[in-house]
């Protein structure tokens, strides 16, 4: 049986009710679908240049294919189709939001299946194409489940929602097309792992079939748009609706800025471990294994809060918690190679990032007017990209001409701007800043 959200369920709910969403049955289906977009993720990215490497590709062709990546950042210019356009028509039973993600992830199997019979050492041209085939389809796939949690949803089940996909996009990631990929491939073909691998999409397409449809605020067209003629309604209007909200400014550079302290941090984790003289296996041990699991508890416990504090207060004590935790490794710099420690300052870390994440993630699905959903959604953390990878591409230069603890220290200065951003949002616009938005009461 659902779990009924009603208006009452704001941040005044009790620490028990807000654990007890996750057993609702919408939350288990948004929790596979999670883990069907990690999986074509990694598949087409870190597993497929391990792949590469094992079959002796160049490291110049290896680095061309981080390419395969592009339709990620540019998937909000076509997100407008999934918000107009009604699916395939055999798949239309299934309501907008499920019949887009079916048509999909069948797609996307094919996709799979397909690039693992590919052979790069004869012709890398075609696995390229294949790969970027995988790319796109599943950011498109990324551009409807997302648009799909956030309709489907309460405003107070927002963070768990993201704690939800969260932890499914993970799991697929890291340890099923991740881990599990390449320890197969000591014994076995890439041929038959890629097959396998999109076997596990059985999981991703029970959680579609499962979840309940979305109601939406308006039916779309039965057979799409005329071209041209409503051209305004697909693609201007979701753009407008965004941009005339009082602190639409405010709003982008706080999606810009508010884990920009994390990413530059992120980024050179790895290399300051090797220079502390961390072995591979140690890092992989703490980092991959216990700091995997403390990410899942933070987001678990940051979508609690939301239901339990609201969006803002768990957003001001997840950016202070991202922050002084970058201390941390200001501090393994101090005391050098020291196993505990490691485990301290990636574990708070990675807890305290989840935290973050899960009411990032709330609020910023809290932005999309119903109508738009997958448009605006895909904009918004679009931007959040861009400050994540170009934003923090100087982050090497800056250690090579800093130490190791004013780097780290400077990490924790750096996401005093996005707080400083949250709280003019608090304080000069409303935080509903406009009609519709922040969720809705979701449906059994």
């Amino acid at each position: 049986m659902d779990l009924k959200a009603t208006k009452e369920d704001g941040p005044q709910r009790s620490w028990y009710r807000s654990l007890k969403v996750y057993l609702d049955r919408r939350q288990l289906a948004i929790l596979l679908m999670g883990f069907s977009s990690g999986l074509p993720f990694a598949l087409a990215g870190a597993t497929l240049s391990w792949w590469l490497s094992r079959a002796g590709i160049d490291k110049t062709s290896i680095g061309l294919f981080a390419l395969v990546a592009l339709p990620y950042s540019l998937k909000f210019l076509w997100s407008p189709l999934f918000d107009h356009w009604r699916p395939p028509p055999v798949f239309r039973r299934l309501g907008r939001r499920r019949g887009w993600i079916l048509s999909i992830q069948l797609l996307l199997v094919s996709a799979i299946v397909v690039l693992g019979l590919t052979d790069p050492t004869e012709n890398i041209r075609v696995t390229a194409l294949l790969a970027l085939t995988v790319a796109f389809l599943s950011a498109s796939q990324d551009i409807v489940i997302d648009a799909y949690r956030i309709d489907v949803l309460a405003k107070s089940e927002q963070g768990a929602g993201a704690a939800s996909t969260q932890t499914g996009w993970r799991i697929a990631f890291y340890w099923v097309a991740g881990a599990g990929a390449q320890a197969l491939s000591d014994f076995t073909s890439w041929e038959l792992i890629y097959a396998l691998m999109a076997a596990f999409m059985a999981l991703g397409i029970l959680g579609t079939l499962m979840g309940p449809e979305p109601a939406l605020p308006s039916a779309p067209r039965s057979n799409g748009p005329p071209i041209g003629s409503t051209f305004r309604d697909a693609v201007v209007e979701p753009f407008r609706d965004f941009l005339t909200r009082p602190g639409w400014i405010v709003i982008l550079l706080f999606a810009l800025l508010y884990k920009y302290g994390d990413a530059i941090s992120g980024i050179m984790t790895n290399p300051f471990f090797v220079e502390l003289g961390f072995t591979g296996l140690e890092v992989a041990q703490v980092s991959k294994i216990f700091g995997f699991f403390a990410t899942i508890a933070g987001m678990a416990l940051g979508g609690m809060m939301v239901a339990r504090l609201g969006t803002f207060v768990s957003l001001v004590i997840g950016g202070l918690l991202q922050a002084s935790t970058n201390l941390l490794f200001a501090l393994q710099a101090v005391v050098g190679h020291e196993i505990a420690m490691l485990y301290v300052a990636i574990g708070a870390d990675n807890f305290t990032g989840g935290i973050g994440a899960a009411a990032f993630v709330a609020y910023l699905s809290g932005l999309c007017n119903a109508r738009f959903t997958a448009t605006q959604y895909a904009l918004l953390t679009s931007f959040m990209a861009f400050g994540r990878t170009v934003l923090s591409s100087g982050a090497g230069w800056f250690a090579d001409h800093v130490d190791w603890v004013t780097f780290f220290v400077s990490t924790a200065v750096f996401a005093v701007p996005g707080l400083l951003l949250l709280l003019v949002l608090r304080t000069r616009y409303p935080w509903e800043a406009a009609p519709g938005l922040g969720g809705k009461e979701a449906s059994a």
